[in-house]
């Protein structure tokens, strides 16, 4: 009894870790921002803006905006139509990356006139997942004035389908340093659900 006790301790807490770790997974990202800003927006208010291809994709930008407003509101923005400040045109993309080939010439019979007999088994290959390529971008302009002060980017490759939670992550990666981000290009990783 008291052996089974400690086989079985070790292997519930392998269990739950294991499940702990199912639960979240991360979202790394590679970042490059430009900012004229010198500290925090004295009036941190504004609108979306979108350009003409962006209005003919109608619901699915309003989807991309939401995220960013998600993120912009984490920084100390707050979306003001009425009486914006700033101008925000964001985008989003993504790319579906073809699996590379993945023919296995030694799946079949025989060895193309080498004999017969079967030999798939432990060669056997299945596709990998589909790799997707996602990017943000996000530019933040003077209402008044339409001076660029602020520009931000970030790239996602990964398997991962659920593009509202992926997205998310990388505008809040995008926006990692805001108002005053480090120079040149870096890697923000983030956490999130799975």
């Amino acid at each position: 009894m008291t052996a089974m006790r400690w086989i079985t301790l070790p292997l519930l807490c392998a269990a739950l870790s294991l499940t702990g770790c199912a639960s979240t997974r991360l979202v790394d990202s590679d970042v490059q921002s430009f900012s004229q800003l010198a500290g925090a927006p004295a009036r941190p208010t504004y609108s979306f803006e979108r350009l003409p291809s962006q209005q003919a994709q109608g619901a699915q930008q309003s989807a991309v905006e939401e995220q960013a407003r998600l993120a912009l509101g984490k920084v100390g923005l707050r979306k003001d139509s009425a009486a914006p400040f700033y101008r925000v045109q964001v985008h989003a993309r993504i790319d579906r990356q073809a699996p590379p080939d993945w023919y296995d010439p030694w799946w079949g019979w025989g060895g193309w006139g080498t004999g017969s007999g079967f030999h798939g088994g432990l060669s056997m290959r299945f596709p990998p997942p589909t790799l997707y390529r996602r990017e943000v971008g996000l530019i933040l302009r003077e209402a008044a004035s339409g001076t660029v002060v602020y520009e931000t980017h970030a790239v996602h490759e990964g398997v991962w389908t659920d593009n509202p939670a992926v997205f998310a992550a990388m505008f809040d990666a995008a926006l990692n340093g805001f108002p005053t981000p480090p120079t040149g290009p870096r890697r923000i990783v983030l956490e999130i659900p799975r």
